[in-house]
């Protein structure tokens, strides 16, 4: 047992260790990106009327009068404290604004990737088992659509189509106006606070407002999932364990999810892992096209202000989860799969 646990962590510091490297890479690149952007962040701040000598003690306050080596170790340092500054957008300290609208993002992606996963892994499988074969095509296709779509269309003619035209979901925000801040906010999440205040209309309203950006973000994930499903499943069938199952007398569906699908569950927790974290930083666009008060609309509104402190923090967020989800799916499959310690 001593000895397992020992191969575990060591299998796991060598990940680690990348990650680490590449979070402080993520540090360098979204500093210095914040220094060439032709944005003046003490002008965003004093505006363009402001004198020379208001404008120097704002620049002294904002430490951009330090070498540039010594602004990058306070960046880094207020960084890691969590300390990112005052967002121009709201007045608010960015940490708290990115607090308040990054659970609507969590909800939105969290449901989008289980839309993809649900669509995703059977069409692979199904198109795997039918190779070659029309149907096989048929959901090729279906997923590259997903893949190859722009999402902000797809945002569009589902709310012309599903919301305007059938009325069967609710249009953009989260909520409808007459539902808004009805619900104490105690999680963040919409869905889950409704539920813990009893509310049933509330939370049906969330559901009902979710339920169409949700899929189509879901939708975009599709492809990846599935094309990485089929490989995989296609890489199985050919072992030769397959062929002795099937000698034996195993149905068709034993031998397909009791076997196959079976031996590539580990390797899609990489690929949920990884359509997950795309996800979270893929959300700019359908949060702009719904109004969803997330993450992305937050940046889009930052970023078109040139508020640097709130596009910097969004950035590493975004960067920073993607990371850990990485570390995450790779130390799950060194403990699930013992090949690979």
């Amino acid at each position: 047992m001593g000895q397992r646990l020992r191969a575990l962590t060591g299998s796991a510091v060598g990940p680690f260790v990348s990650v680490l490297v590449a979070f402080i890479g993520l540090l360098v690149i979204i500093f210095f990106i914040g220094r060439i952007l032709p944005i003046d962040p003490v002008l965003s701040i004093v505006g363009d009327q402001a004198d020379a000598s208001t404008y120097e003690q704002v620049a002294r306050e904002m430490g951009l009068d330090k070498s540039l080596l010594q602004q990058f170790l306070i960046y880094v340092s207020d960084a890691l404290h969590g300390n990112f500054g005052q967002a121009r957008l709201t007045g608010n300290l960015v940490w708290s604004d990115i607090r308040a609208v990054f659970p609507a993002t969590i909800e939105l992606a969290t449901c989008a990737i289980v839309i993809g996963a649900l669509i995703g892994i059977p069409f692979g499988v199904i198109a795997a088992v039918n190779r070659g074969k029309t149907l096989d095509h048929v959901l090729r296709i279906v997923m590259l659509m997903g893949h190859s779509a722009p999402i902000f269309w797809l945002g569009l003619m589902g709310l012309l189509v599903f919301y305007a035209a059938l009325h069967w979901v609710g249009g953009s925000g989260q909520l409808s106006l007459y539902n808004m801040d009805i619900v104490p906010r105690v999680t963040g999440f919409i869905t889950i606070d409704a539920l813990l205040s009893g509310d049933t209309d509330v939370f049906w309203d969330a559901i009902n407002h979710l339920v169409l950006p949700a899929s189509i973000l879901g939708y975009s994930s599709t492809a990846f999932i599935g094309r990485m499903t089929r490989s995989f499943m296609l890489d199985q069938l050919t072992q030769e364990y397959i062929t002795a199952a099937r000698v034996k007398g195993l149905s068709r569906r034993q031998v397909i999810w009791g076997h196959a699908f079976r031996n590539i569950r580990v390797q899609l927790l990489t690929v949920l892992a990884l359509a997950y974290g795309g996800l979270l930083e893929g959300t700019v666009l359908v949060e702009s096209v719904f109004s969803w008060p997330g993450l992305g609309q937050y940046f889009t509104n930052a970023l078109l202000i040139g508020d640097m402190n709130a596009v910097m923090a969004a950035t590493l967020l975004m960067g920073s989860i993607f990371l850990g989800l990485n570390l995450l799916s790779d130390i799950l499959y060194r403990v699930l799969d013992p090949r690979t310690r």
